[in-house]
């Protein structure tokens, strides 16, 4: 009967149990059954029997190092064997150098997209099934041997009709349900482990799991890596006037959540490359242009690629840069923008205790920290690394040092400033596999001025000014009206109060008559600084030059300030 009750509910939590077996099965395979044991997974399947037992070194007979490589080695190995949706989650680990060891960060480093094709009938008929039509009605050929092997899709060289070279990215059928399973029985794995070790509860990993899978959802829809595509090249579009950078067009028409059609980038991707020499001093130029470029669209677009390396750019055949891949984007809010460009201009500044104040304004945490010590703490891991370049600099030693400072004084980022961290690694990476030095904080320096400008632009000041004014009328409005129906239900209850002081009741009502000026007072104020916001820049030779807008607002200001008048009087 007992069995019976733990077979109910562990299918109540993983429903293919069959792949949860596998999966325990594989990891203690790979030296991992000791933990199993500690934390009673392998009792929640009747019948399950662990596999014999590779030699299990303890983590007292070795070195925090060596401990960590070894438990790297482990789950690298494991990864490889479980398939897709494991070794892309390895991938993805690889770049939190913030919460994960070194040791382990370099054995999953060495996690690569070590997943086979599928029969190209298989892909034949995912594409058939998308276009609704035979393939011989879409495309002039297609290479049945795959270019690219991925996790998620499988890449096809093909050519239209109309004689356009392409490639067809094609989902792996059934991926989908296959990580939503790993996802749910690997969440439960590590919750149990975690109870069972302090050390795999130390890396975070439910955490880490979850963020996971938020960015694997959108990357399993084609058509958000299509639209990632189309609106990066619209934004580059504006400020890539010598057109450096080329990213492929999408073929909507052809292309649907599970197939994505694009323009065949013709080039060489530079992992292939060793130096500066063998791309050649005109490459260089753009790439440095390039890395400029992308700069921008992270600082003033907030939409940036967040997976630069080294094979998803590519130096093409007219010795422009083509870059690919836009399933993994970043994007950053205004305010996020904003804080971004204050926390990169502290840092070329050198003005640590702003550094520290735009930090609390993104971290999430408990209580205010000492931030004198934070201020000391933050500058003693970054003032280093400031000002040197990027073959000087270890990016990713800059960032766990960071990080580690913040996470001492308890104060922890949100995902999306890991993106960012994970994009400057990485584009620091392909700078230095071909020996490109460029002072990253010299960049920045030079484009900041530019990027604050923009930041307090007249439009973006008018923005916020009219954001205010709608704030604050909402509230005028607002309150006297939840303060009626508090009052009426109050009333309905026949709750009572009756408290009597000689002279409060003037007192409270001058109070309330006050703060009912001061909110009027400053919501005249805004609306003159909002008509005088439109008439600046104007040349005005006379009242009628005056925009009408401005007038209005000012007319709404001259009502406020009578009414003030006459409020007064009383």
């Amino acid at each position: 009967m007992d069995i019976i009750r733990t077979g109910i509910g562990i299918t109540k939590t993983i429903k293919n149990v069959g792949r949860f077996r596998e999966i325990l099965t594989v990891l203690a395979r790979h030296g991992f059954s000791e933990l199993i044991v500690k934390s009673g997974l392998d009792k929640l399947i009747p019948g399950f029997v662990l596999p014999a037992r590779v030699s299990e070194l303890k983590r007292e007979d070795l070195t925090t190092e060596e401990w960590w490589t070894v438990f790297g080695t482990q789950l690298r190995l494991s990864f490889e064997e479980l398939g897709p949706s494991f070794i892309k989650l390895g991938q993805l680990l690889a770049t939190r150098e913030d919460i994960l060891d070194a040791g382990l960060i370099r054995e999953l480093k060495l996690l690569q997209n070590k997943v086979k094709g599928i029969p190209f009938d298989v892909a034949k008929r995912v594409i058939e099934d998308s276009l609704g039509k035979k393939i011989e009605e879409v495309f002039r050929f297609i290479n049945e041997d795959a270019i690219g092997t991925a996790s998620i899709g499988v890449v096809y060289k093909a050519e239209l009709l109309s004689g356009e070279k392409v490639v067809v990215k094609v989902r792996r059928p059934g991926i989908a349900k296959l990580i939503m399973t790993d996802f749910e029985i690997l969440l439960y794995i590590v919750q149990k482990l975690e109870k069972a070790s302090t050390d795999i509860r130390f890396l975070g990993l439910s955490k880490a799991i979850s963020d996971f899978f938020k960015s694997t959802q959108n990357e399993l829809n084609f058509q958000v890596e299509a639209q990632n595509c189309e609106r990066l090249k619209q934004n580059l579009a504006a400020i890539d006037k010598d057109q450096y950078i080329v990213v492929p067009k999408v073929y909507k028409e052809f292309s649907s959540s599970e197939i994505l059609v694009l323009e065949y980038l013709d080039g060489r991707p530079f992992n292939e490359f060793h130096s500066l020499q063998e791309l050649g001093e005109d490459v260089v130029v753009k790439l440095e242009k390039s890395i400029e470029l992308f700069t921008h669209t992270l600082l003033a677009d907030g939409f940036f690629h967040a997976d630069l390396h080294g094979g998803n750019f590519f130096v093409l055949k007219d010795r422009r840069i083509g870059i690919i891949d836009f399933g993994l984007m970043g994007t950053l809010s205004k305010k996020q923008r904003s804080n971004l460009i204050g926390i990169l201009y502290a840092v070329i500044t050198h003005n640590y205790d702003n550094l520290v104040y735009e930090f609390l304004e993104v971290a999430q945490y408990d209580s205010v920290p000492d931030h004198e010590e934070l201020i000391r703490d933050i500058k003693d891991s970054i003032s280093p690394y400031v000002g040197l370049s990027v073959q000087e600099t270890n990016m990713s030693e800059l960032v766990r040092n960071l990080i580690k400072t913040l996470s001492k004084h308890e104060l922890y980022l949100p995902r999306e400033w890991f993106i960012i961290f994970r994009a400057l690694i990485t584009l620091d990476g392909v700078g230095k596999s071909i020996g490109l030095d460029i002072n990253i904080f010299k960049l920045l320096d030079k484009d900041m001025p530019k990027l604050i400008n923009e930041l307090l632009s007249r439009k973006n000041a008018q923005e916020e000014v009219m954001w205010i004014a709608k704030d604050l009328l909402s509230s005028l409005r607002i309150v006297p009206k939840h303060m009626k129906w508090f009052l009426k239900e109050v009333s309905k209850n026949n709750y009572a109060l009756e408290h009597r002081i000689q002279g409060l009741e003037n007192l409270t009502n001058q109070f309330s008559r006050a703060l009912y000026i001061l909110g009027l007072s400053m919501l005249a104020c805004i609306f003159i600084l909002s008509g005088t916001l439109f008439a600046l820049n104007r040349e005005l030779l006379s009242p009628y030059d005056i925009p009408v807008i401005s007038w209005i607002f000012w007319a709404f200001a001259g009502y406020l300030l009578v009414r003030i008048s006459t409020l007064r009087k009383y």
